[in-house]
């Protein structure tokens, strides 16, 4: 039985890696800190043409007909590069479509969203630890009235799937009356979340949005484990890096066995996970039973110890660990977003433990 991923991924993962090292490397991804939207023109348009806009949106509808492994694995890809943008939210507005639109649908909004022409993004939270479909207050109907949280580029979308009650989904497009959005100042200044209002907002319910909806939060529950790994592994790597080059007393501190102790615990923490986040984007696809609960102990797990390894990689760098010219901060602050964004790992092990029956 062959447990790794396929030459046809591991060519996705390398081929989304060089547009990432030629539209967006280190010293662009630096200039889009400096700035608050966390968006680069020429990386998303290169993602386009190579189709990550679309992986999971099937072919019929221009899309690549892939399963949620390959969107995790573009996710890692994409978090380990440190890239910016829209690709979590449009992936997850894309998948709410095929799982839970109507044929009409599907036939207006899957090509434009897999061919650029429109970005799609979804609205999950209404407030800290308010993610889960069960928890949504927000009523939907013909129309919305109320508020959305963390929205992944509001500002830029053209269509905005929104978890309601009832329903389950509904979907508002760009320039809907009484709609209005406001950016949140993040740290990760990679990504762009908003708080988006509706007042008599008009929309569409999905109409298997109740099921998709829960699909849904897996989904996104898959792609921060994966986001996360990939977070975890380059951090892991520049500490590796940093040993081999940083010199002290005449050496290089990897020769130090308590630095070479600290990188061997952090390979031990990241490494496993990587099972962990291949097995619930396959069990998304294949045994559904099973989804749920492996969504939530990836992401549970994953963004935890992901976030242990960006403590002890400041650490690892000494006193320039801490500061804005070290490049750790780039993905230090990325594990905060994969942790926080969709619930806490306390929230999703509590989950976890219900589900097995605890």
């Amino acid at each position: 039985m062959n447990f790794d991923i396929s030459e046809e991924q591991q060519m996705l993962q390398e081929t989304v890696s060089q547009l990432i090292e030629n539209e967006c490397p280190l010293s662009r991804i630096r200039e889009i800190f400096e700035g608050t939207d966390g968006y680069d023109p020429a990386l998303w348009k290169g993602m386009v043409e190579m189709g990550v806009a679309g992986l999971q949106i099937p072919e019929e509808y221009g899309g690549a007909g892939l399963e949620m492994l390959d969107q995790a694995l573009a996710a890692e890809t994409l978090a380990y590069a440190g890239a910016p943008g829209p690709f979590l939210g449009h992936a997850l507005a894309g998948l709410a479509l095929v799982l839970g639109g109507s044929e009409e649908q599907k036939q207006r909004w899957l090509p434009r969203l897999a061919q650029g022409e429109a970005l799609g993004t979804v609205a999950l939270a209404e407030g800290d630890n308010v993610w889960q479909p069960e928890q949504w207050k927000l009523a939907g109907g013909s129309t919305l009235l109320g508020q959305k949280a963390y929205v992944p580029y509001a500002d830029m979308a053209g269509v905005i799937i929104v978890g309601v009650a009832g329903p389950g989904l509904v979907l508002v497009e760009k320039g809907a009356s009484g709609i209005t959005t406001e950016n949140y100042d993040l740290v990760d200044r990679a990504r762009q979340l908003c708080t988006v209002s509706f007042d008599s907002t008009p929309c569409e319910v999905l109409p298997e949005g109740a099921a998709a909806s829960e699909r849904v939060r897996d989904a996104a529950l898959v792609l921060l484990a994966a986001d996360a790994f990939g977070s975890g592994q380059r951090l892991l790597d520049m500490c590796v890096q940093y040993a081999k080059e940083r010199e002290q007393f005449g050496v290089t501190i990897g020769h130090f066995q308590a630095l070479k102790h600290q990188l061997a615990n952090m390979a031990l923490e990241i490494e496993p996970t990587r099972g962990l986040y291949w097995y619930a984007a396959h069990v998304f696809d294949h045994v559904q039973d099973e989804s749920a609960r492996m969504a939530a102990l990836a992401k549970a797990h994953i963004t935890d110890r992901t976030m242990q390894i960006a403590r002890d990689a400041v650490e690892a760098h000494g006193g320039i660990g801490f500061t804005w010219e070290c490049d750790v901060q780039i993905w230090f602050k990325r594990a905060m977003f994969d942790r926080a964004w969709m619930g806490t790992p306390s929230v999703h092990r509590e989950r976890a433990a219900q589900m097995a029956g605890w």
